[in-house]
C-alpha cells in the first residue's frame, strides 16, 4: 500500500482538505451539482406533467373535456393567444403548485379504478368533478383566471353594455370570474347544480372587493359619453323621421281636401289621414320623440328569469335589486337576434323574423287624457311555419299594448310587463293540454282557461314552482287564490293596467290579476294605420277612467311601464318587448315624460 505524504497525513484526504463552518467545500459542491441535477429532473418532470400532451393522454380526458375544449375561446382565438389545461387548473407559484399536484394525484384513482371509464361513467360523474373545480377557483378568487384577466387592464370601451356593467358591479361587490363564467371551454353544468348550492357558491365575498381601478373609470367615462352622443344623434334622427311622416300626412290630408274640393266645390269636409283619426288635433311637435327598442323574447318567462340554472342574472335581479335593463337596456338587438333564430330560449323559431323593433315614442297629455304615438317602420310578412297560413292573427297585421304597473307586485319595478309572463302561459314550456285544463275544474273556469292559460301575476297564486325540482312545471296557473283574495287584490291596486290597439277591433282597456280582462268603463281610443312603410299607433286614454282595474295617472307619481308590439299577424308570446321604462306627467327626471299641450 503507498505511503501517504507527510503534508497529506497532515490534514486528511485531498477532497476533505478544504472546510468552512465544519463543511468540506468538495463535499458541499458536490451536493450542490446533485441538488441541481435532481432539481432539473423533478422541474422537468413537473413541467412535463403540464402540458396538452399529458394532461390528454389518457382517453377519459381527449374523449370528453379535450373534445368540448376544441374550437372555444380559450383554444383559438383572433389573438392566437391560447390557454392549455394547465393554464386554467394549475397554479403558477410554486406552493399553490405543489398543493394542486398533491390533490390531483388522487385523481388518478380514477383511472385505475375505471370509474370515468366509458363516456356514460364519466357524465354520470362530471357534476362532482365540476364542483370540485369551482369551488377550488371561488376559494381562490379564480387565482389561474387571473393569471391573464385582471380587472386593472379591463378596458369598459371594448366591452359588450352587460359585461362591463358586471365587471364594474364585481369589482365593487366582491364577486369572482367563476361566478358567471362557467363552461368557457368545457360543457356548462350549472343547469344540473342545485339552485340553492349555486346562490350559496356565487354570492358575494367581501374580501374579494376591491377599488375600482381609475384606468376602469376613465374608459367608462369615454364610452358612456360616446353613447350618449349617439343617443342624442338618435333622438334628433327619431324627430326628424316623424317629422318626415307628419309632413307625408299633412301632404295626404291637403291632396284629399283639393279632390274632395274639386268634386264638391268646397262643401265637402276635408278628409284626414289615417294616421290623425285620434289625437289629430295635437301638436305632436311638442312631445319629444323618445327611442324604445322591442325585442324578441322567446320562452325566456318570468320564472326563467328568476332561476340562476337558466339565467346567470337572477341573483343580481333577485337578491341585488338590479332592473332588467340595467344589464339589458344596451344590448337589446343582439339578444333578440339570437333569441329569434333559436340559438336560446326558442324551440320553435319563425324563419326571417326580425330580432327587435325600434320605435319612435311620444307622449302628451292634457287635462283630461294621456296620448301616446308609436311609430315603427314595417316589415316584410315571414310566415308562420307551424300556423296554417302562415298567420297566427289573419285580421290584424300588427297589435299595441302597453301595461302600467300597480302596487305590490313583487320585482314589477325591475322587471315591468314579465312579472306576468309564465312558463304555463300559452305556447310556453310548461302550458297545461286540455286534459289537465279539464281536470282543473272549477280554477280552469275561473280564469277562463278553455284552451290556455292566459297572462297573471304572482300575487294572484299561492304558490309558484321557480325551480322545478323533482321535474315539477315551473308556474302556478292552477294554485289560484280564493275569490275573496282575488278581489282584495283588485281593489288595493295589485294588478297591471293593460292598454290595447289594434286596426281591426281598435282599443281595448283591461287589467291583468288572475288572468286578463277587459275592464268594464273606462273605454279608450286608438287608431293603427300604415302610411308608406311606417306603421303609427296612437292611444287617447282618460287620466282617471274610474273603472275598476284602471291605474290613475297623476302629476308627481312616476310609473313602471312596457310596450309589446305583435307584427306580422302574430299572437300570444311571439311579439316584441321593451324593457322596463318610467312614466310619468311633465317629469324631465324620467325616460316618458307625457309633457302637457
Amino acid at each position: 500500500m503507498p505511503l501517504e505524504s507527510e503534508e497529506t497525513q497532515k490534514t486528511g484526504r485531498l477532497w476533505r482538505r478544504y472546510v468552512y463552518f465544519g463543511v468540506p467545500v468538495a463535499g458541499a459542491a458536490a451536493a450542490f451539482v446533485a441538488g441541481i441535477m435532481f432539481w432539473g429532473g423533478f422541474n422537468t418532470a413537473m413541467e412535463a406533467t403540464n402540458t396538452m400532451t399529458f394532461c390528454i393522454s389518457c382517453h377519459e380526458m381527449e374523449d370528453n373535456v379535450y373534445a368540448e375544449y376544441q374550437g372555444t375561446i380559450h383554444d383559438v382565438n383572433r389573438s392566437g393567444v391560447g390557454a392549455v389545461c394547465s393554464d386554467c387548473h394549475v397554479p403558477k407559484d410554486w406552493t399553490h403548485k405543489i398543493i394542486r399536484k398533491i390533490k390531483a394525484s388522487k385523481e388518478v384513482w380514477g383511472k385505475l379504478t375505471g370509474s370515468i371509464a366509458t363516456p356514460e361513467k364519466f357524465d354520470a360523474k362530471r357534476l362532482e368533478l365540476a364542483m370540485h373545480e369551482w369551488e377550488r377557483m371561488k376559494g381562490s378568487d379564480s387565482r389561474e383566471c387571473r393569471n391573464c384577466h385582471d380587472f386593472e387592464s379591463m378596458l369598459p370601451e371594448k366591452q359588450r353594455p352587460r359585461a362591463r356593467q358586471q365587471h364594474l358591479n364585481a369589482i365593487e361587490t366582491g364577486q369572482t370570474c367563476i361566478d358567471c363564467h362557467k363552461g368557457i371551454a368545457h360543457k356548462d353544468l350549472r343547469d344540473r347544480a342545485d339552485e340553492e348550492y349555486l346562490a350559496e357558491l356565487e354570492s358575494p365575498n367581501p374580501d374579494y372587493a376591491r377599488k375600482v381601478p381609475q384606468l376602469y373609470l376613465d374608459s367608462l367615462a369615454r364610452i358612456e359619453a360616446k353613447e350618449a352622443a349617439e343617443a342624442d344623434a338618435a333622438a334628433a334622427a327619431a324627430k326628424a323621421q316623424q317629422e318626415a311622416v307628419a309632413a307625408q300626412i299633412a301632404a295626404a290630408v291637403e291632396k284629399a281636401r283639393a279632390e274632395e274640393q274639386a268634386k264638391a266645390s268646397g262643401q265637402a269636409a276635408p278628409a284626414a289621414a289615417s294616421g290623425d283619426t285620434v289625437g289629430g288635433d295635437l301638436d305632436w311637435g311638442s312631445a319629444a320623440p323618445v327611442p324604445v327598442t322591442l325585442f324578441y323574447p322567446g320562452q325566456a318567462s318570468f320564472e326563467w328569469v328568476q332561476n340562476g340554472k337558466t339565467h346567470g342574472g337572477a341573483r343580481p335581479f333577485t337578491k341585488g335589486g338590479d332592473k332588467c335593463s340595467t344589464c339589458h337596456a344596451k344590448e337589446l338587438a343582439n339578444m333578440g337576434a339570437k333569441i329569434v333564430k333559436g340559438e336560446k330560449a326558442e324551440p320553435t323559431p319563425i324563419p326571417g323574423k326580425r330580432g327587435s323593433i325600434d320605435v319612435t315614442l311620444q307622449a302628451t297629455h292634457d287635462a283630461e287624457n294621456l296620448y301616446l304615438k308609436l311609430q315603427w317602420e314595417a316589415a316584410p310578412h315571414t310566415p308562420v311555419p307551424f300556423v296554417d297560413g302562415g298567420k297566427m292573427d289573419p285580421e290584424n297585421p300588427v297589435k299595441v299594448a302597453m301595461m302600467i304597473a300597480g302596487t305590490g307586485i313583487e320585482y314589477v319595478d325591475q322587471a315591468g310587463c314579465w312579472a306576468t309572463c309564465h312558463n304555463d302561459n300559452r305556447y310556453m314550456p310548461d302550458a297545461p293540454d286540455a286534459a289537465a285544463l279539464g281536470a282543473a275544474g272549477d280554477v280552469a273556469a275561473r280564469i277562463g282557461a278553455t284552451d290556455y292559460v292566459t297572462k297573471y301575476i304572482a300575487e294572484s297564486r299561492t304558490d309558484i314552482e321557480l325551480k322545478g325540482r323533482g321535474g315539477k312545471p315551473l308556474g302556478g296557473w292552477d294554485k289560484l287564490k280564493e275569490e275573496g283574495e282575488i278581489t282584495a287584490l283588485l281593489e288595493g291596486g295589485s294588478f297591471m293596467d293593460v292598454l290595447r290597439a289594434s286596426p281591426s277591433a281598435g282599443g281595448d282597456n283591461g287589467h291583468i290579476l288572475e288572468q286578463r280582462v277587459s275592464n268594464s268603463g273606462g273605454a279608450i281610443e286608438s287608431s293603427v294605420t300604415l302610411e308608406g312603410n311606417t306603421w303609427t299607433a296612437v292611444i287617447k286614454r282618460p287620466l282617471d277612467t274610474g273603472a275598476t282595474g284602471d291605474i290613475k295617472i297623476e302629476p308627481g307619481k312616476v310609473y313602471t311601464v312596457g310596450f309589446a308590439i305583435h307584427d306580422d299577424f302574430t299572437s300570444a308570446r311571439f311579439h316584441h318587448v321593451s324593457m322596463d321604462w318610467r312614466l310619468g306627467l311633465d317629469d324631465p327626471g324620467v325616460e316618458i315624460n307625457a309633457t302637457a299641450q
